[in-house]
């Protein structure tokens, strides 16, 4: 108590000077209006500066709270969004062949359906796709894939939901395949080294070959619609001791990146291929 009465003592002239200039400017704003315009607008000035550096500081320690707040919208948010909620495509895009005619005229022999890849490979030797799309909406083992660029693969199993996809890029798939400017035909393989590139064999030296010639399903498919792309020549080799060239294929479809594909059902592939296999049993 004794070191506040020294303090005030020491400085009462001071205390007093403030004092009598703050009673001074009180009674000078009060007489004249263009003083106390003066004086508001300073004071409104230096009010409203304290006032946002006190805004400031108080935002600052409530930031850990503000930040609970926003991922806790955040995580609604996400969670309404409708990717959280997929609608399994049921779509259909038929396709009419126009080659062949009965009595009533055309026929439907391809049935197109669009399909979301969620699933795939390309480092194996074995390589799979998987769909969202499966048995309860149309699609059955054996149906050919196709991408927006060229085939894809083939269905080799189905859940009610999901089906899967031997990809082209498996060391057990087979394609039959033509080249699109003289049909000459073969079968597309993969070696299981380059996922850019596959095999085309068995194309006869006959043919008249050439780097960059586009590679397409050949008729005799019971998977494949004929003259679906497949991809181009990238190279041609051949054994003397052989009647047949080996083609290097670049695929059409970019297996790193594919997104949406379609699903080819034939109309008439069971009855296709079970005559293939009791022609074979008969040989």
């Amino acid at each position: 108590m004794k070191n506040i009465f020294l303090f005030i003592r020491r400085y009462f002239t001071f205390f007093s000077f403030l004092l009598f200039q703050v009673i001074s400017i009180v009674l000078l704003s009060s007489a004249s209006k263009t003083h106390e315009s003066f004086f508001s607008s300073g004071a409104n000035e230096i009010t409203g500066s304290i006032n946002k550096k006190y805004s400031g500081l108080k935002d600052f320690f409530g930031l850990k709270e503000t930040n609970r707040l926003l991922a806790e919208e955040n995580a609604r948010l996400r969670n309404a969004l409708s990717i959280n909620f997929p609608v399994i495509e049921k779509g259909k895009k038929i396709v009419i062949d126009s080659l062949v005619r009965d009595s009533l005229g055309h026929f439907r022999k391809y049935t197109y359906l669009p399909a979301k890849v969620i699933g795939n490979t390309v480092t194996l030797q074995t390589n799979f796709l998987f769909l969202e799309r499966g048995s309860n909406q149309g699609v059955k083992k054996g149906m050919a894939v196709c991408g927006p660029q060229g085939i894809v693969g083939v269905v080799v199993e189905t859940s009610p939901n999901i089906s899967k996809v031997m990809s082209l890029l498996h060391r057990n798939s087979k394609v039959s395949a033509m080249l699109k400017k003289d049909n000459n035909s073969g079968s597309i393989e993969w070696d299981g080294t380059d996922p850019s590139y596959l095999t085309l064999r068995n194309v006869t030296k006959s043919a008249k070959v050439a780097n960059g010639d586009t590679v397409v399903t050949s008729t005799y498919s019971a998977n494949f619609p004929s003259h679906l792309v497949i991809g181009t020549v990238a190279g041609i080799s051949s054994e003397s001791s052989s009647n047949f060239y080996t083609l290097k294929i670049k695929t059409a479809t970019n297996f790193f990146n594919i997104q949406y594909v379609n699903l080819i059902e034939n109309a008439r592939y069971t009855e296709q291929v079970q005559l293939e296999s009791n022609s074979q049993k008969n040989q």
